[in-house]
């Protein structure tokens, strides 16, 4: 499912930085956004609420995700966040949230098993440059602490590695082995810890919400064709690995020949969609500094860096390096593709 470049703060999110005393008016200015952004009912692009974050590390320091999740509190949270706090165990509530986070951001959270270990990561459907590192924080330390309230102990994740730089507040927060200045974000937990039970378990509560958001959901996915769907899915999956055909149509519900009829029936078909994708989040990811070549290759799933610059040449007529240098000349990185 393709989720719309569509994002609502709840009001939530508002009230606890008037808490930190930070205004709406403040974050406006500093993130040179437009005032409608913040008007009843409006959403903001992923570009924007980028810059919103970036504005908010600068007005309330660099710890402002871990500070708004201190301030937040699971009953007040919209429902797509409330019906995680009321899951049985913490297993399920992390599916929950995967499940249900796209109602508000488009923004994917993958759950998967490895070994003893539990890893959560996130992306962004449609970001064109890394998140900030104060976004990142605030998303781990929400779902540490759903953890720890919901459980009603001290969990503590078996690692964490952060893309930010070391910072002992948030040591001493998360209580766990922290690997600073890594290439990407993600959250370990003990395959164990998955059934430990949450004391503020309800299960009619969340066979209600449980209906409500399946049916928002089902209503999101009907106005998705299948191919932006697909599109969606092998984004998530390239942050995991190299997708394949079986497992996208495992996770889209689908057998593997009813996934090829139907992209077929839309005029496309698995492997082009693979390579566009692939091709659009090589842009992306050159377009930031943080990333070199060899990692770049190993997040679009190639085995070995030749293949990604033989891909690269098909795609852009030039070597990766090349594209990357114009964009330097032209002064526009980190600004999204040109």
């Amino acid at each position: 499912m393709l989720t719309p470049d569509r994002i609502k703060t709840p009001d939530t999110f508002w009230k606890a930085l008037e808490k930190l005393s930070i205004s709406r008016a403040s974050v406006l200015r500093k993130a040179r956004l437009p005032q409608g952004v913040f008007a009843s009912g409006a959403r903001m692009t992923t570009a924007q609420f980028f810059a919103l974050w970036e504005a908010l590390q600068t007005l309330g320091g660099p710890n402002i995700g871990l500070d708004l999740t201190r301030t937040m509190h699971g009953p007040t949270l919209p429902p797509s966040f409330l019906v995680a706090f009321h899951a049985k165990n913490l297993g399920k509530a992390l599916h929950r949230v995967a499940r249900f986070k796209s109602l508000c951001a488009p923004e994917g959270i993958k759950i998967a098993v490895e070994g003893t270990e539990c890893i959560v990561t996130t992306s962004w459907v449609h970001a064109k440059r890394v998140e900030p590192h104060a976004l990142t924080d605030a998303t781990f330390s929400f779902l540490v602490n759903m953890v720890r309230a919901g459980t009603g102990q001290q969990i503590r994740p078996r690692k964490i590695d952060l893309r930010r730089s070391p910072d002992d507040q948030l040591r001493s927060w998360f209580d766990c082995p922290i690997s600073w200045n890594a290439t990407s974000a993600r959250l370990i937990f003990d395959l164990s810890d998955l059934d430990a039970p949450f004391v503020s378990y309800n299960r009619e509560l969340v066979e209600m919400l449980d209906a409500a958001l399946e049916a928002d959901l089902d209503q999101l996915e009907t106005r998705s064709p299948l191919t932006d769907q697909l599109r969606w899915h092998l984004r998530r999956a390239l942050t995991a690995g190299r997708p394949d055909l079986r497992c996208i149509a495992r996770d889209m519900a689908l057998s593997e020949r009813s996934l090829q009829r139907h992209l077929h029936a839309e005029g496309h078909n698995f492997k082009s969609l693979l390579s566009d994708t692939r091709h659009q989040l090589a842009l992306e990811y050159l377009a930031q500094r943080d990333f070199d070549i060899g990692e770049i290759s190993c997040l679009l799933g190639y085995e070995d860096q030749g293949s990604f610059y033989r891909a690269f040449q098909k795609w852009e007529n030039q070597t990766p390096a090349e594209w990357r240098a114009g964009l330097s000349e032209r002064g526009v990185w980190e600004t999204g593709i040109p």
